[in-house]
């Protein structure tokens, strides 16, 4: 069997899109695997992915036909192999517990990824976990009057290592409008709140002070309005009356490590699409 494919796509919604695509599969010898899809009614938006099968056709000559069908209905549009890893670049603060779980993920092949780097703002010894041999720590800490020169050594690292994905791993740093303009569709951020609730610094104690009986984590793409970018995953926990903010922190831990390692996996399957301020998430 040669490796599967992955496409996925989006454009304005007209009637005869799947037919198109199935039948194109289907006269060049493909075997679908997967499919789904999505007809966004209030903004006549199309999103489908799938997966598929070449059956040893070349996916050059497939990816060839594929231009012409997305050029007839101007699609946006993706054509990827499912097992090629992505090269990802970790940021992170002082608090390492969702970096140390996406590493974890990543050495017994969870997530098909290929870490070319991590990012600190403090130094390495500020981490409690042990970091791979054969993965460069940058060390590049910031003030506000050196963010512009701090952020611009993160995006030479962007560049050299050709990241196509930016995770921050509870990097406790505000990124600025053009960093979020250079990272924009590839930077995921977890939030340790519910979001839309408790935005900002300190969420747990924010959520403490109101009493709520669930707390909560959010992944969700970086845009230039803190905390506002496009959701991709979310997860809550039952807390009750007697838990502390320092409990509340402690749940909140195994909330965002496995909040943010879902988000990452679904990006790297190519399981989520930008549409407009929100996504559309094919769920495996």
């Amino acid at each position: 069997m040669s490796e599967a494919q992955i496409l996925t796509l989006s454009c304005a919604d007209r009637p005869g899109i799947t037919a198109r695509v199935a039948s194109y599969l289907f006269d060049q010898g493909c075997n679908i695997l997967e499919a789904q899809q999505f007809n966004d009614r209030d903004n006549d938006r199309f999103f489908m992915r799938v997966e598929f099968d070449p059956q040893g056709k070349p996916v050059e000559t497939i990816r060839s036909g594929l231009e012409q069908l997305a050029s007839a209905f101007a699609m946006d549009w993706q054509l990827r192999g499912k097992h090629a890893p992505r090269k990802v670049l970790l940021m992170v603060s002082k608090f390492d517990h969702c970096l140390g779980d996406l590493l974890y993920r990543s050495h017994i092949g969870e997530l098909p990824m290929d870490v070319v780097g991590i990012v600190g703002n403090h130094p390495r010894a500020a981490l409690n976990i042990p970091l791979p041999p054969d993965v460069t720590y940058h060390h590049f800490p910031i003030t506000k009057e050196t963010k512009p020169q701090q952020e611009a050594q993160v995006k030479g690292v962007v560049e050299e290592t050709g990241a196509e994905l930016v995770v921050l791993a509870r990097y406790m740093q505000i990124l600025s409008d053009d960093m979020t303009r250079f990272l924009t569709g590839r930077c995921i951020n977890i939030h340790h709140s519910f979001l839309p609730g408790f935005k900002g610094a300190r969420p747990y104690h924010q959520a403490h002070a109101r009493g709520v009986k669930m707390i909560g984590a959010t992944a969700h793409y970086v845009t230039a309005d803190l905390d506002e970018g496009p959701i991709i995953h979310q997860d809550v926990e039952a807390i009750t009356h007697a838990d502390q903010p320092d409990d509340l922190v402690r749940k909140g831990r195994d909330i965002e490590r496995r909040v943010l390692a879902e988000a990452v996996r679904m990006h790297l399957q190519d399981r989520v699409l930008l549409n407009g301020d929100k996504t559309v998430v094919f769920k495996s």
